[in-house]
């Protein structure tokens, strides 16, 4: 078989080359521009050329890119989550869909806890003191924080991570609370209802993928139960947190700070309101960046990328119903 014989793949962003050195021989790859957050014209160009397509979560896969995807057999998400993909789209057509799940958990798992750790001890605020020369002296009431050791942490999606944050608090001497459709194996958290465990928590921390029931799961009414002195951590999805309604609670005093890793939308404009609250911690979506977690996520992302052009069933397919009338190797 000859390089122009292989199967086109289409990757969405530019990605290290020795991230994907899997891919070398098996496809020929087309490399879309680098730090764009849609690379749709560029995509929609060469998609009904494609065989495999490789994307991150700020790329759209929808019936408009898919109506010209006349050629593809597999879409690989580099991403535990694929709420930009249309599954139920892809499923018709018969394409396998591949996400990464696992190799985040524990990087996930230790932002969430540098953020909640940031939130609760007032970091950024004794920052941007330092850095203002707003630092005269020692001061007995300066920069005042919460305490970890005793608090009750609440969270919102005992899976993976939500397990991996739990066994995290359980080091600081924290109470676990948890809500989730299922028990969790973890003896020394109790399972409650989502208004019990807001009313209960000083710590709430979300966990829950983004879909229908999860789009605004904290609004207005879920804000007023939290404690006046309680923090909101969200690590898992923006559109989980109705952001209006959160920056009122903040700049009322309704709760007492916020830690956001994910918003809605991303990137967050740098003239969005939560901006100037100065109890709103804002990450850039960084839970999984660390080298490692980052590198297996693209490995396993090839992987599944591989297996699909291949013919074989993905190491990690979310939906595994496309199988159910192909005949694989």
């Amino acid at each position: 078989m000859t390089k122009n014989d292989l199967p086109l793949v289409l990757i969405s962003h530019k990605l290290p080359v020795d991230w994907i050195t899997s891919l070398s021989g098996k496809c020929r790859l087309l490399i879309c521009a680098e730090a764009s957050t849609n690379n749709i014209s560029e995509l929609t160009r060469y998609i009904n050329q494609a065989e495999g397509l490789f994307t991150l979560l700020t790329i759209k896969v929808d019936e408009d890119l898919l109506a010209g995807a006349t050629n593809l057999r597999v879409v690989s998400n580099m991403a535990a989550g694929v709420d930009n993909i249309d599954i139920s789209a892809c499923s018709r057509r018969g394409i396998p869909v591949g996400n990464t799940p696992g190799v985040l958990t524990e990087g996930t798992a230790d932002l969430t806890f540098a953020l909640l750790l940031s939130i609760a001890r007032n970091l950024p605020k004794a920052t941007e003191d330092a850095k203002r020369g707003n630092w005269k002296t020692w001061s007995p009431t300066g920069w005042l924080g919460a305490d970890l050791s005793g608090a009750t942490l609440g969270i919102i999606g005992m899976g993976k991570i939500g397990q991996a944050v739990a066994r995290r608090a359980l080091g600081f001497g924290m109470q676990i609370i948890y809500m989730d459709t299922q028990p969790c194996n973890e003896s020394e958290a109790s399972r409650l209802a989502i208004d019990e465990l807001l009313i209960r928590s000083d710590f709430v921390s979300l966990h829950v993928p983004f879909t229908i029931e999860t789009r605004d799961l904290i609004n207005a009414e879920k804000l007023a139960l939290m404690k006046s002195t309680a923090f909101l951590i969200n690590t898992s999805r923006g559109q989980v947190v109705d952001l209006d309604a959160l920056n009122t609670a903040l700049r009322e005093g309704k709760i007492a700070g916020a830690a956001l890793d994910v918003t809605n939308p991303e990137p967050l404009p740098p003239d969005h309101p939560l901006y100037q609250v100065p109890n709103c911690l804002i990450l850039p979506h960084i839970g999984s960046a660390t080298h490692h977690t980052r590198r297996r996520m693209a490995e396993l992302a090839c992987a599944n990328l591989i297996a699909g052009l291949d013919g074989k069933q993905l190491p990690h397919c979310v939906n595994p119903e496309v199988y159910q009338s192909k005949q694989l190797p």
